[in-house]
């Protein structure tokens, strides 16, 4: 990881040390609340824009993003790359294109998220944009904590940050991680 971009993380206080549940449901002793991070807008803009970098030489007409942590990291990086954001959100435990969002057929995206760890948002998204007749032409994250595990999503992958953090299924977990009471940080 970065330095410079560890340190923002720790100084907004958004790497956590401790006894975590992740939406997948495993179980970590580190947590990235990149809602710590972004808040700030102008590291988000600047984080954000690293991001865009990377992906700059990627054609794309459009950028998208699961919600909700995924939001402000599409927005940015939309900004950045001078392209009209959208996002896909829950509904009944799925996500979905709502809110008058549409995809053109053969309308080629940019898949951006904060956090992947098994990368099933990112994966939903990408099924969704090619349910409706778009094409995926990459994918960029803040943070891959996958350690390889994420899917292979048919495309280019970038992130900002590949850190590989131990996660514990939660009849795996080693006992001093199962002493620490677990909390559960991010979105429901």
């Amino acid at each position: 990881m970065s330095e410079d971009l560890l340190t923002l993380f720790r100084k907004t206080g958004a790497l956590l040390d401790g006894h975590f549940v992740l939406r997948s449901g495993l179980h970590s002793r580190q947590f990235f609340q990149c809602a710590l991070l972004l808040q700030h807008t102008d590291i988000a803009a600047d984080v954000c824009a690293r991001l865009a970098d990377k992906l700059r030489d990627i054609e794309c007409d459009t950028v998208i993003s699961p919600a909700l942590g995924g939001i402000i990291v599409g927005q940015e990086v939309g900004r950045a790359l001078g392209k009209r954001h959208i996002f896909v959100e829950k509904e009944a435990g799925g996500l979905v294109l709502r809110r008058g969002f549409q995809i053109r057929p053969n309308e080629r995206f940019i898949v951006a998220e904060d956090v992947v760890t098994r990368g099933g948002r990112v994966q939903e998204t990408v099924d969704i944009v090619r349910a409706h007749g778009g094409q995926v032409a990459g994918v960029g994250v803040i943070v891959d904590r996958s350690g390889g595990q994420r899917p292979a999503y048919g495309c280019p992958f970038v992130s900002l940050v590949e850190m590989n953090v131990q996660t514990f299924e939660a009849d795996k977990m080693p006992p001093d991680l199962a002493r620490i009471p677990a909390i559960k940080p991010g979105s429901k």
